[in-house]
């Protein structure tokens, strides 16, 4: 009421400058040392030993081989959960059904198991002595220890992350537009891709960036159903660990300097994403309100 009455704001938590400087110091040290720092250092180690040995790591057979078998499962998973998240999230924001809640739970279910423990669980179902291993050794058909096994375990792990960056934009947006282009006679087709796609573009292309980050960096559900085999079933996450328990630690970080490199790709990334949702977000604001330009 005082403060209300003399016209002064009330104060607010961190007003005092020795808090302030304080909280953005402890931030600023941690930032340093737990994200800035390995970055840093795997790109000192990667060229400790000069350019001809990273040069030689890279293209040696073995590593072209992990970053192939890391890219095919992303140019797969990718797609496939992308597809999977618009119709999860279309399907739990645009209808109403029993058991609604209950989907959103189990959609978000790899984002709380170990990627550990979603490889054992793919050993007892695809494995040889799993629920399907007979029937699928029958026909010849191979799924753990091969490429089938890291796509579907890649697949798993990474399942939430387009379906959770559109469930609450399109919850927020409601159905209105829809609904709207439905009783104009707009097919459902056109619907979706007249009102719908436009609106979550933006947040669909930022959970497809992560999707991607994560297929390619997934090491605990692949280790487990790919058996970690030099020069045929090991990804690059896994052939970083091959060479660093084979003590060729200088090849361990040239190896990692690729994934770094991705990352950073992925953060650039986002950040465009990020800059072209809100330049959007503000343009209706402008041309709808043209009065105000003027002023």
């Amino acid at each position: 009421m005082g403060a209300t009455r003399t016209g002064r704001k009330p104060p607010r938590v961190g007003d005092q400058p020795l808090f302030r400087r304080m909280l953005i110091g402890i931030v600023l040290v941690i930032v340093a040392l737990l994200i800035v720092a390995p970055l840093v250092v795997i790109g000192v180690e990667a060229f400790s030993k000069g350019w001809f040995v990273y040069r030689d790591t890279i293209i040696h057979p073995d590593t072209l081989h992990a970053i192939g078998l890391t890219v095919f499962p992303a140019i797969v998973a990718v797609p496939v959960n992308t597809a999977f998240g618009i119709a999860a999230a279309w399907s739990i924001t645009k209808f109403d059904f029993w058991g609604r809640r209950f989907l959103l739970v189990v959609i978000e279910i790899p984002f709380s198991v170990s990627p550990i423990v979603a490889g054992v669980a793919y050993l007892f179902v695809y494995g040889l002595q799993g629920v399907f291993g007979p029937a699928l050794d029958e026909y010849g058909l191979k799924i753990l220890f091969a490429i089938p096994g890291i796509i579907l375990a890649s697949m798993f792990v990474t399942a939430p992350f387009v379906a959770r960056e559109l469930i609450p934009l399109m919850q927020a947006q409601g159905r209105d537009l829809e609904e709207a282009a439905t009783s104009l006679g707009a097919s459902g087709w056109r619907t979706f891709f007249s009102v719908t796609l436009p609106n979550i573009k933006w947040a669909l292309l930022y959970g497809v960036v992560l999707c991607n980050a994560r297929v390619m960096g997934e090491f605990g559900a692949v280790s487990v159903v790919s058996g970690n085999i030099r020069g045929q079933t090991n990804t690059l996450p896994l052939h970083i660990e091959l060479l660093y328990h084979d003590y060729q630690a200088a090849g361990a970080f040239a190896a990692a300097s690729i994934l770094a490199l991705i990352a950073v790709f992925t953060i650039i990334a986002k950040v465009a994403l990020e800059r072209q949702g809100a330049g959007r977000a503000r343009r209706p604001t402008l041309v709808t309100n043209p009065a105000e330009k003027t002023q």
